[in-house]
């Protein structure tokens, strides 16, 4: 520590004897002709031109990762946001003055230069630099090791050393951003249109989560980050557009893990006329179009494994999955209570005061979640853990729903949607009425359930009528986990929660 601190006071003293010359050392602006990506294949068209062609002269600029003195000429390794590239430097050609100046930058400072490009006896493109520009000094030194920032913690709180430093995550976020361009596309060519809801709401609903609450000073009202889409999107389709989606921000106040995040980035999509049957080809046919769009292909390594993406994606029952990793028939035990007995008498940890949905999805996440690596559907769940689905056309104590599921998470939930405004009411006021008893049992007081609150603008919309309606919600974090192949959330997202220092 005292050794960075030194450093650091080097480098301000540095930054006052560049002041003193008269220079500026954090100019307005630079003009850059080339990008280093640009400027290499340009020099290797003109090695490759049958005729002698000059090089041009070009102006690039980066971070210096590198520096290196031999007396008279210098060697300095600058690195933009497309690549890297060597820059040359020589007494002769500079001059006394501006090449002792070089002695005042040190790694991690920005430069622009002006030069024409050549290739090292090496055999390196390299600029001839006759001119160049301090653009931004850097106070502070780069990590020890800047070529490979090892730290986890603080790769995720400094992400800009981390970017600057591991050359392997830049790529990571690129990815992440084609991945959301082709998934637009892919929507937009089925005749969707992108939507946008509101993040502040006065109710908080559409899924079973906690939520983060605020206020609203001039509407002196509470208000909530959203946990879900849904809602509003369904609200859009009552309203008459038969296909609408949002890419957007999500926030459950929950726990976080390699998977889990607090706040994360969704698309959730609804078709009127459309049931979960029409969204699960959408979810084969949108995979397979984003994998061939950013991968070339639709295998990807995940882990050890290697996932053929290409439909028919298997299709399983949820109660048969359920039976074949827990022994449990679900459809055996009617309530919570029974259900929790089966449950302990197979050794299996149980919260009491989980009603019947929540100890099935226990037995999911638990049970059958890791053992889905290639894709697959999980399909029909109890009426307990669906509200807002509408019910299995042979069976009213199950819903038609499907989540999704590749190398063992959860990527994608749908429903076909519940459109009876009467059943909706009744399910939320169900819903409503175990969520209360949970509270006493586990005498939790005056703290927030996770709740599904009662939306009664969305029920009064809801009985103005609402088409049949496939919904899907898509997890682009987990997407992006899978084709960039990261075991950790915190891998694909630039800025992760993290408790303060």
């Amino acid at each position: 520590m005292a050794r960075l601190k030194h450093i650091a006071q080097q480098r301000l003293e540095k930054l006052e004897r560049i002041r003193g010359q008269g220079v500026n050392p954090y100019p307005h602006s630079y003009h850059r002709s080339h990008t280093t990506q640009e400027a290499v294949p340009l020099y290797e068209q003109i090695e490759s031109s049958p005729q002698t062609i000059p090089s041009p002269e070009l102006s690039l600029a980066g971070r210096i990762t590198s520096i290196r003195f031999m007396g008279k000429i210098a060697f300095f390794d600058i690195r933009d946001g497309s690549g890297k590239i060597q820059l040359y430097f020589s007494h002769n050609l500079l001059g006394k003055e501006r090449y002792e100046f070089l002695h005042e930058i040190d790694i991690g400072d920005i430069i622009g230069a002006k030069g024409k490009l050549f290739r090292t006896k090496t055999g390196e493109i390299t600029l001839e630099v006759n001119d160049f520009t301090l653009l931004a000094k850097s106070l502070q030194p780069l990590p020890e090791k800047w070529h490979g920032l090892v730290d986890v913690e603080k790769r995720y709180r400094q992400r800009y050393l981390d970017l600057i430093s591991n050359e392997e995550v830049k790529p990571v976020f690129r990815l992440r951003s084609q991945i959301i361009s082709a998934l637009r596309r892919f929507l937009n060519e089925q005749g969707f249109i992108e939507v946008e809801t509101p993040v502040l709401q006065p109710v908080a609903g559409g899924a079973l989560a906690r939520r983060f609450k605020t206020h609203h000073q001039a509407l002196n009202q509470d208000l909530y980050l959203r946990i879900a889409l849904e809602l509003y999107l369904k609200r859009l389709i009552i309203g008459g557009f038969d296909k609408v989606y949002e890419i957007g921000r999500v926030f459950r106040n929950e726990g976080i893990s390699t998977r889990h995040n607090p706040e994360f980035t969704m698309v959730e999509i609804y078709e009127a006329y459309a049931d979960y049957n029409d969204m699960m080809k959408m979810v084969e046919d949108m995979v397979c179009f984003i994998a061939r769009e950013v991968m070339g292909k639709t295998e990807v390594k995940f882990g050890e494994e290697l996932v053929n993406l290409e439909p028919p994606w298997r299709r399983i029952y949820l109660r048969e999955a359920i039976k074949k990793h827990c022994g449990i028939d679900f459809e055996n035990h009617p309530d919570a209570k029974s259900l929790r007995m089966r449950m302990e008498q197979l050794g299996l940890e149980v919260d009491p005061n989980k009603d019947r949905g929540r100890l099935v999805d226990e037995l999911i996440s638990t049970s059958v979640e890791p053992s889905l690596m290639q894709p697959t559907f999980l399909v029909d769940y109890p009426v307990e853990m669906s509200p807002l689905a509408k019910s299995k056309r042979d069976n009213d104590r199950l819903v038609e729903r499907f989540e999704a599921f590749i190398g063992g998470m959860e990527i994608a939930n749908a429903f076909t949607e519940l459109n009876d405004p009467l059943e909706q009411r009744k399910r939320f006021h169900e819903q409503r009425e175990m969520q209360s008893a949970e509270l006493m049992l586990a005498k939790l007081g005056d703290k927030e359930p996770e709740a599904e609150a009662i939306d009664d603008d969305f029920l009064l919309a809801l009985e103005y009528g609402m088409p049949p309606t496939g919904g899907l919600g898509v997890g682009i974090d987990r997407l992006v986990m899978l084709f960039a192949d990261k075991q950790s959330i915190r891998e694909i997202i630039l800025f992760p929660q993290l408790k303060t220092k």
